[in-house]
């Protein structure tokens, strides 16, 4: 190949480029100065989004994230506008649609992370739970410790600790003892089909009414609920002022003890169970007209 065509060819290349380069150095600097201001302008969209965000929600994190996507996504359209005043389009429409590929295969990749971060945000605007609250989700029962976008932790009053996802958190029922502040503590008892209950229950609610921890607001109750095997059987309803799992076993054990001694001393009786073997039913024969059989058989 000739050299001097070789040299005209790489020249004429170079003088086109040039030219072009001339020509695009006003699209250029506009291209830099709106960046510059587009950056700016989204840093000051943040401020403002994270102030209006935390007069609605108090997670740190979750402000922190919503306030970054706002932030990218100012950056993105600042970006987008950069692109087109170069006259690079077939740029951005190519990075439209990779991002939307890209997209589409993350959230299939990451469908239950998706999940789970997506319930931890309506978890954290809905707030059925919080931190040091007492709740029973599923089959767990104790005392929230931390909640993130990702899961709950909690620890059971086993003394475990349990990552529950929020996608079951946000799913399933949740029983939230904190939320009134109280608690009620419900006791059964039976007595003696013998016994006068007027006197039971009179007795009953004077055994229980100098628990410390019972609420003043709420009466204490008690009911009848129904005829068993070998007893009356009663429910003492007694509310609560702290829900904490140690003040409520704590009112549980000191009312078992305290209606023990109370009826102890009014002669009331707690039964055993107990069985009646009733021979002379109506179609049936009593014991002692039942045929003995005496074997005779030789060993």
């Amino acid at each position: 190949m000739d050299i001097t065509k070789v040299s005209e060819l790489i020249q004429s290349k170079l003088n086109l480029w040039f030219e072009a380069l001339i020509k695009l150095l006003p699209n250029i600097f506009l291209a830099a100065i709106v960046l510059v201001i587009g950056i700016f302008i989204a840093k000051f969209i943040r401020k403002i989004a994270g102030k209006l965000i935390s007069k609605i929600s108090h997670n740190l994190t979750l402000n922190n994230l919503f306030s970054s996507i706002i932030y990218l996504s100012a950056i993105g359209v600042v970006i987008f506008t950069v692109l087109s005043i170069l006259q690079l389009d077939k740029a951005v429409t190519s990075i439209l649609a990779g991002a939307g590929i890209l997209g589409l295969a993350l959230a299939f990749a990451f469908q239950d992370i998706a999940t789970n971060f997506m319930s931890g945000i309506f978890i954290s605007f809905r707030k059925p739970l919080k931190v040091g609250d007492i709740v029973q989700i599923k089959d767990y029962m104790g005392k929230i410790i931390d909640v993130n976008l990702r899961d709950t932790v909690m620890e059971t009053f086993q003394g475990q600790t349990v990552i529950i996802p929020n996608k079951e958190v946000f799913q399933n029922p949740i029983e939230n003892y904190s939320y009134l502040k109280k608690r009620r503590f419900d006791l059964s008892v039976g007595v003696s089909y013998g016994e006068d209950l007027d006197q039971v229950k009179e007795i009953t609610l004077q055994a229980v009414s100098d628990i410390e921890e019972l609420s003043k607001e709420h009466e204490t109750k008690v009911f009848f609920v129904g005829f068993g095997d070998s007893s009356i059987d009663l429910s003492v309803r007694m509310w609560i002022d702290n829900p904490e799992q140690a003040v409520y076993n704590k009112v549980g054990s000191e009312a078992i003890v305290k209606i023990k001694k109370a009826y102890d001393a009014n002669n009331i009786m707690i039964p055993f169970p107990i069985r009646t073997l009733d021979f002379g039913i109506k179609g049936g024969v009593t014991l002692d007209k039942m045929p003995i059989q005496v074997s005779n058989k030789k060993e």
